[in-house]
C-alpha cells in the first residue's frame, strides 16, 4: 500500500536520519518543512520534500493521495510515563484536595496508591485489560502513538505480575509500541508498615526474579520520595534491576529534592521523571551524564504543586521529554495535547520545544528513537494530521480545542 500526502502546511520533525535526543537550543530548532509532501509505503515513511521540488508520481498503482490543503503533519506523541493499567477511579480524593487535604494527608488516611492497590487486588486480568485498552484507544485517537505503562498498583507479587501480564497483552493488541516498567516499589503495603527495607528485600528477592523469568518488563522504577523510598532503597533496586537487564526510569523529586538525581545519573538511569523540585546540584548532575529528565505537567496541574522548571533545564543545554503521568489519583488525563500546552503556559517552553519534548525526546525516553517519534524514511508511519489551523503555535495556544483531524498508524487512518 502506498500513501501520498500533498500540500502539507508544515511537516514537523522530518529528518533524513534519526535525530537522536534533542538538547538545549536544538529543541526550538525542531525541523519544520513548509508546503511539503510526504510519501508512505508498506506502513513506513518512504520520502518527503517540498512541493516546490515535487518530483511527480511515476507509479499510481495502489496509491492513495490525500490533499492536506495546508494542514500540518507531525509525528505521533510518545507518552513515556503512564499508569494506564488500574482499577477504578479516585475522584473522592480530588474533592478532598479541593477541601484542603494534601497528597500526604490523603495517603496517611489510606488513600492514594494504597487505595488503588486495594481496588486492583479485586480486579481480574480481563477487566483490567478491557479498561486499559479503552483508555489506550482514546489516547491514540488524540495522537498518542507510543506508550510506556507501569505496574505499581499491585504491591504484592501476585498483583504486580497480574498488572505486567495485562501490559504484555496490551503490547500484543495495540498497533503502536508499548514498553513495560516494573514499579513494585511504588509504595509500602500495609503488611510492611514500619519495615520499608524488608519490603525492598521482598521486591528484589521475590518479585523481581519472577518478573525477569517471565520477561514481563523492559524497565524498573522506584518512587524515590520522603515517606516512600529513600535514595539508598532506590539504588538497591536499580542495581538489582540492572542484574536482570532492566534499566531504571525513576520517580524523582516530586515533592522534595532528595539528592537522588545525582545518584540515579551515576547509576546510569535512563530517565528521572517528575523533577518538580530541582536544585543546582540536581541540574549539575544531569549535565554530567546521559540520564534524560522527563516532566509531567499534568500532575502538577492536578495536584496544584510546582511545575518542573523546564525552561531552566533546556537553558542549561539539557534535553527534556514530556509525558502525561496518566493515573487515577494525581493525573487522570491521557491527553498529550494538554500536556504540550501546560508545558508552554506553566514551564516556559516554546511551542516547538514542547513538540520536540513530546515526540523526538519522548521516543528517546523509551529507547525508541530509531523507529518512531520523528518522520524519518524507514520509521513506522505513525503520524498526526491537524485541522487547517493558523500556525503550529495554535496547537498549544488553543488548549481546549481538539485540532487533530486524523491519526495514521502504520500508514493507515485510525
Amino acid at each position: 500500500m502506498k500513501l501520498l500526502i500533498t500540500n502539507i502546511g508544515h511537516l514537523v520533525a522530518a529528518y533524513d536520519e534519526a535525530p537522536g535526543v534533542l538538547k538545549g537550543t536544538a529543541m526550538a530548532e525542531l525541523s519544520v518543512l513548509e508546503n511539503a509532501w510526504l510519501a508512505v509505503e508498506d506502513g513506513r515513511f518512504a520520502d518527503f520534500g517540498s512541493m516546490a521540488d515535487w518530483p511527480g508520481i511515476s507509479d499510481w498503482r495502489d496509491l492513495e493521495v490525500v490533499d492536506a490543503d495546508g494542514a500540518n503533519v507531525l509525528p505521533g506523541y510518545i507518552d513515556s510515563h503512564t499508569h494506564l493499567v488500574h482499577a477504578g477511579t479516585r475522584e473522592s480524593e480530588f474533592v478532598d484536595r479541593i477541601r484542603g487535604l494534601s497528597y500526604a494527608d490523603i495517603a496517611a488516611r489510606g488513600g492514594g496508591i494504597l487505595n488503588s492497590a486495594r481496588k486492583l487486588a479485586d480486579a481480574d486480568e480481563s477487566q483490567l485489560f478491557d479498561e486499559a485498552l479503552h483508555r489506550a484507544h482514546k489516547a491514540m485517537a488524540a495522537g498518542t502513538l507510543g506508550f510506556e505503562i507501569k505496574s505499581g498498583y499491585g504491591l504484592s507479587t501476585e498483583a504486580e505480575l497480574k498488572m505486567l501480564r495485562v501490559i504484555r497483552r496490551l503490547s500484543e493488541a495495540l498497533p503502536v509500541p508499548v514498553k513495560a516498567t516494573f514499579l513494585g516499589a511504588h509504595a509500602v503495603p500495609a503488611e510492611f508498615t514500619g519495615n520499608t527495607s524488608g519490603y525492598v528485600d521482598h521486591v528484589i528477592n521475590t518479585m523481581l526474579p519472577q518478573v525477569a523469568d517471565e520477561g514481563l518488563a523492559d524497565y524498573i522504577d522506584v518512587f524515590c520520595e520522603q515517606g516512600y523510598f529513600s535514595v539508598h532503597d532506590t539504588l538497591r533496586i536499580i542495581e538489582a534491576g540492572a542484574k536482570c537487564g532492566l534499566k531504571a526510569k525513576v520517580h524523582m523529586n516530586q515533592f522534595t529534592a532528595t539528592g537522588g538525581v545525582r545518584a540515579c545519573v551515576e547509576a546510569g538511569a535512563l530517565t528521572v521523571d517528575h523533577l518538580e523540585e530541582l536544585n543546582d546540584d540536581d541540574l549539575a548532575a544531569l549535565k554530567s551524564g546521559s540520564t534524560l529528565p522527563v516532566a509531567l505537567p499534568g500532575c502538577s496541574h492536578f495536584l496544584r504543586i510546582p511545575f518542573t522548571p523546564g525552561r531552566r533545564i533546556i537553558d542549561a543545554g539539557l534535553p527534556l521529554a514530556l509525558a502525561t503521568d496518566y493515573n487515577p489519583g494525581s493525573a487522570p488525563s491521557w491527553n498529550m495535547n494538554l500536556v504540550v500546552s501546560l508545558a508552554c503556559t506553566h514551564m516556559g517552553l516554546l511551542p516547538m520545544e514542547a513538540l520536540a519534548a513530546a515526540t523526538v525526546n519522548g521516543a528517546a525516553a523509551l529507547e525508541l528513537g530509531r523507529e518512531t517519534g520523528a518522520i524519518v524514511p524507514g520509521f513506522a508511519a505513525n503520524f498526526i494530521v491537524t485541522e487547517k489551523v493558523p500556525s503550529l503555535e495554535f496547537l498549544p495556544y488553543a488548549f481546549g480545542e481538539n485540532a487533530i483531524a486524523s491519526v495514521y498508524i502504520n500508514g493507515r487512518k485510525l
